[in-house]
């Protein structure tokens, strides 16, 4: 045998040197492509959605309250850095929150697409032919009549017709199939979680949240421009240009104790009695904003979800100059509205000043713990308790600074002789004097602030005709039962032999009632019965 020549091996394909189970580029896409877009990956991506989103409703968040998120920031000092750095502050806004969406997104169009095109295509096909052996099926039934087969046929066809069934003839057999559109059900909700991803997205994008503190009365308002917002947490598209041009004022605000019961001087409700215009030069008109019925304006929706107290606040320095007077917004730490705030006079002479401290709405002293508590969250006993401190409060370097907490590093706590904090306590229409000349604090009266949320969500009814989307799909896949029935009837040594057998595809259905009704149905004439 003679040996190939160059030609014969130049014209051989290359030999294939990969190791078993290796993939080319375009096989390893194929299947990262078939990974990602299966039902089994989709679910896991939904479940790390939803505990994604856990710490989003445990965490304080930025762009909801950031008086809270202010406040546990002050709390838990070891812990702040870290959740900054993994984004828990604002989990909705994160990389990683961002990655699951889209990648679940991504999966579910991929499941649905292939699924949508087969069940299209399965819709317009016959129902599959009658199996060789009927009587092998669990739910099956047999008789003999001296009917011709193709009248038993003929009869089979009508009352299949009758209960809207889909049917299809072959050779001495009838298929019939219904229920199909519990798969439309399925697609259909499967379809509708994408569009309610698609709603929120476009709420993320194009829409905006923000927050102010404002306080009660027809001398303080709020016009809706970046400025007046404490908080603002716009969408990455999101224009100046597409905000209401709306103003308002808390006329009043008023509250439902309870009186009776365990949790007496608490609230039950409250609401707060708005005026408001709805562009610069429009008539004016008035809501009772209350929690969970907003004030819709255009496309922007206000919301009140919270209230406190703001006690009236005058410090004079050692020179009798008034350097801070005014309500001063103290945050409530529980349901008896028990509050914390800080009071900052940095241009007191002959030192700054700045006070720390808590106020009780209803006071009580406890003797266990030797200190002050809530009664009630009704005002029946109001009391300000703070402690002063003197020296550099950090507010002459330009830096930000939290108007809810007070830079004590570089201050003095005032302290009494014997080396005990000097605590002041003042009720409404009280005053203390300062040691070594610093000057006076008083408590001139009482004041309200709410809570105010504005938001603007315009992928808000895309996101609700999601939900209906789901609502019927999953009804559709719940109680349409998937089922189809044979029948046959050919011709043997005892006349014409019907077999009648029925399959529901959903499983656990119980489709012996099926049979026996359709035998009913084909034994109509009872001298053909033996």
């Amino acid at each position: 045998m003679s040996a190939p020549t160059d030609t014969a091996l130049s014209t051989r394909p290359p030999e294939d040197d990969r190791r078993p189970g290796e993939l080319t580029f375009r096989e390893l896409l194929r299947w990262v492509w078939r990974q990602l877009t299966s039902m089994r990956t989709a679910l896991i991506l939904l479940l790390l959605l939803a505990l994604a989103a856990v710490p989003g409703s445990i965490i304080p968040q930025e762009g909801v309250d950031s008086l809270k998120t202010s406040r546990w920031r002050t709390d838990h000092p070891k812990l702040t850095p870290i959740y900054e750095r993994l984004g828990l502050f604002s989990v909705y806004d994160s990389p990683w929150f961002s990655a699951i969406y889209l990648l679940l997104m991504i999966s579910l169009v991929g499941c649905i697409i292939p699924r949508a095109l087969k069940y299209w295509r399965g819709m317009w096909a016959e129902p599959p032919a009658a199996p060789r052996n009927l009587t092998r099926l669990p739910d099956h039934a047999a008789y003999h009549t001296a009917a011709s087969a193709d009248a038993v046929l003929e009869r089979a066809r009508t009352a299949l017709g009758r209960r809207r069934y889909r049917l299809s003839a072959a050779g001495d057999a009838v298929a019939a199939e219904r229920g199909y559109l519990r798969e439309a059900g399925n697609l259909l909700f499967h379809l509708s979680v994408v569009v309610v991803l698609v709603g929120f997205a476009l709420g993320g994008l194009f829409g905006y949240k923000g927050g102010v503190v404002l306080l009660v009365g027809k001398d303080y308002g709020f016009s809706n421009n970046l400025t007046q917002y404490d908080d603002f947490d716009p969408g990455s598209l999101f224009r100046d240009s597409d905000m209401e041009p709306f103003s308002f004022s808390i006329d009043d605000f008023s509250v439902d104790w309870l009186t009776t019961g365990p949790r007496a001087g608490m609230a039950r409700g409250f609401e707060s009695h708005l005026t408001y215009r709805e562009s610069p030069g429009s008539a004016e008109k008035t809501y009772d904003l209350k929690v969970n019925h907003p004030l819709s304006i255009g496309d922007t929706d206000v919301f009140l979800i919270g209230h406190g107290y703001a006690p009236v606040i005058t410090i004079r320095d050692g020179q009798g100059e008034k350097v801070y007077s005014g309500p001063t917004i103290f945050l409530p730490t529980d349901q008896t509205f028990q509050s914390i705030g800080v009071v900052k006079a940095p241009d007191a002479r002959p030192e700054q000043i700045g006070l720390e401290g808590a106020f009780y709405p209803t006071v009580a002293f406890s003797k266990q713990t030797g200190s002050y508590f809530s009664l009630f969250g009704k005002p029946l006993d109001p009391l300000v308790s703070m402690l002063v401190y003197t020296g550099d409060l950090g507010m002459d370097e330009g830096q930000a600074q939290s108007v809810y907490s007070l830079d004590k590093s570089r201050a003095t706590m005032l302290k009494k002789a014997n080396g005990a904090p000097y605590r002041i306590d003042l009720r409404p229409g009280e005053q203390v004097t300062l040691p070594d000349g610093l000057g006076t604090v008083s408590f001139d009266g009482l004041e309200r602030w709410n809570k105010i949320q504005i938001s603007q969500t315009p992928g808000k009814w895309i996101a609700l005709a999601g939900v209906v989307l789901a609502l019927v799909g999953l009804l559709g896949s719940l109680f349409i039962r998937p089922r189809r029935v044979w029948v046959r009837a050919r011709r043997d040594g005892e006349g014409t032999l019907v077999e009648v057998a029925a399959l529901d595809r959903s499983g656990g259905g119980d489709v012996e009632t099926v049979v026996a009704d359709l035998v009913q149905a084909l034994q109509q004439d009872p001298e053909e019965k033996r």
